[in-house]
């Protein structure tokens, strides 16, 4: 594995998403745009105050599972990746690479999110926009790493989107969005522990009523850190040269 090898993997992917506007929209535009439904179907509340930065966590956190995954086993079903691996480039290379290359639209797609929440939404942060935006970009990260991840192992786009039900749907109904985690029957809450997601809408929250220190926060980031590399490498290591 060289860096050499990953950032040139990381410049192919990035080249072939400037030629599509369809994905560049989906990535960067669609958050953004269900962020401010969510806020208008609030406008008159002051609910979106309260749900708001889980907004900022979940929106980001599908799209990027979902574009990262069918794109990456898009490579392998098309015989490009086998293609690839025959010359000399190692599955971290490619796996880095696209992490790499999504990571970086994960940082305009947060960027864009979170201006947006913020001030065109009105979302109140009491604490600094700086680190919500760090909490998001790692938030949006682990959407992509956990995508990588479900393409080392589906073989059609059609079983990408089954990896949802396992991946995305339980950490979206115990990450605390409908109910807090500690409201939770106490089997849940313990599930809901070792979910990523669930740090991060936690520290998104705590984030934007400032209330709790930014060690605090730093610690959530941390794991949702641990869970991006550890997706990373298993997905490198799984990662098959093509589909059967």
């Amino acid at each position: 594995m060289t860096l050499t090898r990953t950032f040139a993997t990381a410049g192919r992917v990035l080249a072939q998403i400037r030629h599509d506007p369809r994905t560049i929209g989906l990535l960067v535009v669609v958050p953004s745009l269900l962020i401010g439904l969510v806020a208008w179907i609030f406008v008159d509340t002051d609910v979106f105050s309260d749900i708001g930065p889980a907004m900022i966590a979940l929106f980001p956190f599908i799209v990027m599972f979902l574009v990262t995954s069918i794109a990456t086993l898009r490579e392998r079903r098309s015989g490009t990746l086998e293609r690839l691996l025959s010359m000399p480039l190692g599955k971290g290379d490619f796996i880095l690479g696209y992490a790499l290359a999504f990571g970086l639209l994960a940082v305009v797609q947060t960027a864009v999110a979170v201006s947006f929440a913020v001030w065109v939404c009105g979302l109140e942060i009491a604490g600094s926009v700086w680190l919500l935006f760090a909490v998001a970009v790692g938030d949006a990260l682990l959407g992509t790493a956990l995508g990588l991840l479900a393409s080392a192992f589906a073989r059609t786009e059609f079983q990408v989107v089954q990896f949802m039900p396992v991946l995305v749907f339980p950490q979206i109904l115990l990450g605390g969005i409908f109910i807090p985690r500690d409201q939770l029957p106490a089997a849940l809450e313990a599930i809901s522990e070792w979910l990523p997601l669930s740090y991060a809408i936690d520290a998104l929250q705590a984030v934007a009523a400032d209330s709790e220190s930014t060690e605090w926060v730093v610690g959530k980031l941390l794991v949702i850190g641990a869970w991006i590399v550890g997706s990373i490498v298993v997905g490198s290591v799984t990662l098959r040269r093509r589909t059967p």
